[in-house]
């Protein structure tokens, strides 16, 4: 734009770059910020993204550029299957009474375009296929998100929500169960990936 006010191309960072006041190199890195603001693997937000690298890996989806926080989907795999994740659990990080129970939001949503700052005019679901990550471990003392055992994962076709009458902003774990059957192991993820995209092309 010729107000230099275009699209920012965001560079992935490595582990080197330093935090600095003008020309003074302060001695911390860019690791520690990291550490700080994203330790708390648990936390709705922080699991959130993880799941979604969680199934990039499992899809063989290539992780080595920079997450787009605002785009319309998730991930795309390499033969163009367009991807929501969702994720859950049953466990918080503060105290709690009970564990949570567990709803994915299936939301339609206007898609926005980074490059024209412009937002669909209809709402509509983005993404070919769904991806529920729900975080099943029950145990504080012994949660790792970082243990893909302890994850269990749905897939659905966008076209299986798109169907549901009336029409749902969220679903629930119970209905994933009864729709899906048991769940997935991070192993199985891929083959039903792509099982529900080739249903999606067959439409």
């Amino acid at each position: 734009m010729a107000n230099g006010l275009g699209r920012l191309a965001v560079k992935r960072l490595s582990e080197s770059e330093r935090f600095r006041n003008g020309s003074v190199d302060l001695g911390i890195d860019i690791i520690s910020f990291w550490r700080w603001s994203a330790s708390d693997l648990v936390s709705n937000a922080t699991r959130g993204v993880l799941a979604e690298y969680i199934v990039a890996m499992a899809l063989g989806i290539d992780v080595n550029g920079v997450r787009d926080e605002w785009a319309a989907y998730d991930l795309c795999t390499d033969s163009g299957i367009k991807i929501e994740v969702k994720s859950a659990g049953y466990l918080q990080s503060w105290n709690q009474s009970a564990l949570s129970k567990v709803t994915f939001s299936v939301r339609k949503t206007r898609a926005w375009n980074a490059d024209t700052n412009a937002l669909e005019k209809k709402a509509r679901r983005q993404a070919d296929v769904y991806v529920f990550a729900l975080l099943s471990h029950k145990d504080k003392a012994t949660v790792n998100p970082m243990d893909l055992s302890q994850w269990e994962f749905f897939v659905l076709p966008t076209s299986a929500l798109n169907a549901l009458k009336p029409s749902k902003h969220s679903i629930a774990e119970s209905f994933l169960r009864k729709n899906c059957g048991r769940p997935l192991t991070y192993a199985e993820l891929k083959a039903e990936v792509e099982k529900a995209g080739r249903e999606r092309d067959a439409e």
